[in-house]
C-alpha cells in the first residue's frame, strides 16, 4: 500500500469478463466499501466516479436494511443506482463506510487495472 493510499483510499477500475468496466472504493485500510454496476463505456464508469469525487448534488445514498439484518447503501447519480455497499452489521457501521466516502471520496487515487495484462511482474528463477 502506498502512502497515497493509506491516507484516502482508492478507486480501482477493472474489466469484468473482459468486455465491461466495474470500478471499487476501497477505504484507508483497503475494505472494499462498494462495487459499481457493470458499464459497457470505461468513460462512463471514470464519469460516474468523477461524479462521486465531487461530492455534487447529483450524487445520494440510499440506506437499506437486508433480509437478514444487515445494513447497506447504494449511490444514485441522477436517480440511477450506480454502486452498492458491502453489508454492514450495525446502521452505526454503514454511516461510518458513508463518512469514509464523504470525507476522503474526493481525494481518492483512481488506479486503472484495465489497461495492464499483468499486474505483478515477472519473476525469473535460477
Amino acid at each position: 500500500q502506498t502512502a497515497a493510499t493509506s491516507k484516502m483510499g482508492t478507486f480501482s477500475i477493472t474489466t469484468r469478463f473482459n468486455v465491461q468496466y466495474k470500478f471499487v472504493f476501497n477505504s484507508r485500510k483497503g475494505k472494499i466499501i462498494y462495487t459499481s454496476i457493470p458499464y459497457d463505456d470505461k468513460e462512463e464508469c471514470v464519469k460516474a466516479i468523477s461524479i462521486i469525487k465531487m461530492g455534487s448534488q447529483e450524487s445520494a445514498f440510499h440506506k437499506f436494511k437486508a433480509a437478514g439484518g444487515k445494513f447497506f447503501f447504494k449511490i444514485l447519480i441522477d436517480n440511477v443506482v450506480v454502486a452498492t455497499s458491502r453489508k454492514y452489521s450495525t446502521e452505526l457501521m454503514l454511516q461510518k463506510g458513508i463518512n469514509e466516502i464523504l470525507k476522503y471520496g474526493g481525494e481518492a487515487e483512481t488506479i486503472d487495472f484495465t489497461e495492464q495484462d499483468f499486474v505483478f511482474p515477472e519473476i525469473e528463477f535460477e
